[in-house]
């Protein structure tokens, strides 16, 4: 139930967001392994001579950029699955947009299950309700 916001230089583009969506989607079922179906992605678009790396922006750099801001629960992932999502995201990019340059980021928030939630109920709710529920 992870909620995705990706920023990416370029003009608006359907198809563009769409692939992005169903890699970054599969990517995070994969590493994170994180439910793709209520998987959510939001995706933004920021002209390259307004994002700004080193002092240039990415249109005198020439190259391409993306900031993605994935929430999930605390604790529910490990170190290694972490750095790994992290890598195939940083690949998954350079792939989608082309020449991506270094400083493009990915940020992992965990949060406490008690803080997060869809559908009016938290995570936290969830957990204990399907462990009455297996009782």
């Amino acid at each position: 139930m992870p909620i995705i916001t990706i920023s990416v230089t370029g003009k608006p583009d359907a198809k563009l967001s769409a692939a992005i969506a169903k890699e970054v989607t599969e990517l995070t079922a994969t590493h994170l392994r994180k439910d793709p179906t209520i998987t959510a992605v939001a995706i933004n678009y920021l002209d390259p001579q307004h994002w700004f790396a080193g002092g240039k922006s990415l249109a005198e750099h020439g190259s391409n950029t993306f900031w993605l801001d994935i929430k999930v629960v605390d604790g529910t992932n490990t170190k290694l699955e972490l750095e790994a999502y992290l890598r195939a995201v940083f690949a998954a990019f350079g792939r989608l947009l082309g020449h991506v340059h270094e400083e493009s980021y990915a940020f992992v928030h965990e949060v406490p299950a008690a803080a997060y939630g869809y559908g009016g109920k938290t995570q936290e709710f969830r957990f204990i309700s399907g462990r009455l529920n297996a009782a």
